[in-house]
């Protein structure tokens, strides 16, 4: 028997043994946070949180007005946002894949991916909010956009350069523009991750809630008007965890339920999507 080996197998196992302990000390941790969710917030699951406004203290309610007005400035958020990640995705992957505007742009991007959700507030704030004088969801919704576009950036460009060079080659062999060829080669190739990314985006901007604070502020009341404060179910959750009621904190706990069943439905919707894409 090699000399070495007995060696080597002992720290094979100590390596394999601490992955194994910090994939459990992770998982413990994530198993943790979903049991108190379950155990606070399930009790307060009914009817009434999805069809009643936010209440006063000591009074009945739920969290209809918040619930409506994260689902409105989500999706405008991921409108305003998921066209731009996909063009500049798309250039940087396809059109200047080596040049130096790519670099710079997949630079700022990296920038942008890892920026504090406060600071983009801040921003939003200063360039939107101040000068009109109000918050409003408009600008709660500019700020979730900004929080998109990295991400689609990156997963869109990941994904089409992962598409085979022999894929376009021969389109381009049959004459087609080179538009064509990433309308309707690269992108039906690549659909599955990039939609990935967007639904990846949408769980991101689920649960922000510093960059509404300075956008959209919040609203007690039922409300569809863009141009004024709005609801959402982060800054709801936020306002009524902190506060002394504990019917308020009952509602932040079923809350903070609603927001973490949404994105782990998100995130197995992606994945599911992942795996449907590497088989076709």
């Amino acid at each position: 028997m090699n000399r070495y080996y007995p060696g080597r197998r002992r720290r094979n196992l100590l390596a394999t043994a601490a992955a194994v302990g910090a994939t459990a000390i992770g998982l413990g941790w994530l198993v943790i946070i979903l049991a108190v969710l379950l155990w606070e917030g399930f009790s307060g699951l009914s009817l009434r949180v999805f069809t009643e406004m936010t209440p006063p203290p000591g009074a009945d309610g739920g969290l209809l007005n918040p619930i409506l007005g994260s689902l409105l400035m989500t999706f405008l958020g991921v409108l305003f946002g998921t066209p731009i990640g996909i063009l500049a995705g798309t250039y940087m992957a396809e059109y200047g894949r080596h040049g130096r505007l790519a670099s710079l742009v997949r630079f700022i991007n990296d920038i942008l991916l890892s920026a504090p959700s406060i600071v983009i507030g801040l921003i939003v704030y200063e360039i939107v909010v101040y000068p009109m004088g109000h918050f409003s969801a408009w600008a709660g919704a500019i700020a979730l956009a900004i929080i998109v576009i990295p991400v689609v950036v990156r997963t869109t460009e990941d994904m089409l350069l992962l598409v085979p060079n022999p894929l376009r080659e021969a389109a381009s062999a049959l004459g087609m523009p080179r538009a064509y060829v990433i309308r309707f080669v690269c992108y039906r190739a690549a659909r599955a991750g990039m939609l990935t990314g967007v639904l990846l985006a949408v769980a991101r901007i689920s649960g922000e809630t510093a960059p509404l604070l300075f956008t959209a502020l919040n609203n007690q009341f039922w409300s569809t008007n863009l141009n004024a404060p709005m609801a959402s179910l982060p800054v709801v959750i936020f306002q009524f965890a902190l506060s002394p009621y504990e019917d308020w904190q009952a509602l932040a706990w079923t809350g903070a339920l609603i927001i973490t069943l949404a994105v782990l439905a998100l995130s197995i919707t992606a994945r599911a999507l992942t795996a449907s894409g590497k088989r076709t």
